[in-house]
């Protein structure tokens, strides 16, 4: 059986979970999300703990099991305490900013990128325009945007300029000997 697909969710206080066949609605202080999940999964909450049982050990059974339980974990985690990731910005002139809402970055091309973040997302800049914290209660949209953030100037492996995830080690190579 599936060590993830069987571990319970609980749920913590302030948060509901509504059921109703295959959409499943939580809510907390954070915020709503609300999901279709596979008709085969079966969900039961109970004493206020989230439990995803299947129906049969075949192969697909068994790989919706643990995805199920991990989408509906994220979802309440997300709507209790959120999720957040930080990026760093390294080079000269390189730099971010807040233009109301929306992250305008400046990162070497002839024109700034902005972003404008979409609904339940915020962005926040930090560290003397170096450090981007994008928070949100969807796992899934908060981990696209800052891929996409990172995207517009990826970190190259020579200097180490570019925007890089707070705990991501990039690699550097030695650049050209000149001739003795």
């Amino acid at each position: 059986m599936s060590r993830i697909g069987r571990a319970p969710i609980p749920v913590p206080k302030g948060v509901t979970v509504d059921i109703d066949g295959t959409a499943v609605s939580v809510k907390g202080p954070k915020g709503t999300l609300s999901q279709d999940l596979h008709p085969d999964m079966m969900l039961a909450l109970e004493d206020g703990v989230l439990t995803v049982k299947r129906p049969s050990d075949s192969r697909e059974h068994r790989s919706l099991h643990g995805l199920t339980r991990a989408l509906l974990h994220n979802m309440v985690v997300g709507v209790h305490l959120g999720f957040k990731k930080v990026l760093q910005i390294e080079g000269v002139g390189y730099r971010a900013e807040m233009n109301g809402k929306v992250l305008v970055l400046n990162v070497g091309y002839s024109h700034p990128i902005q972003f404008d973040p979409p609904p339940d997302v915020e962005f926040a800049v930090e560290n003397r325009n170096k450090t981007i914290i994008v928070s949100g209660i969807d796992k899934q949209l908060v981990g696209e945007l800052c891929a996409r953030i990172r995207r517009t100037r990826p970190p190259e492996p020579y200097k180490g300029k570019g925007i890089r995830y707070d705990s991501e080690i990039i690699r550097r190579k030695a650049g050209k000997t000149g001739k003795v």
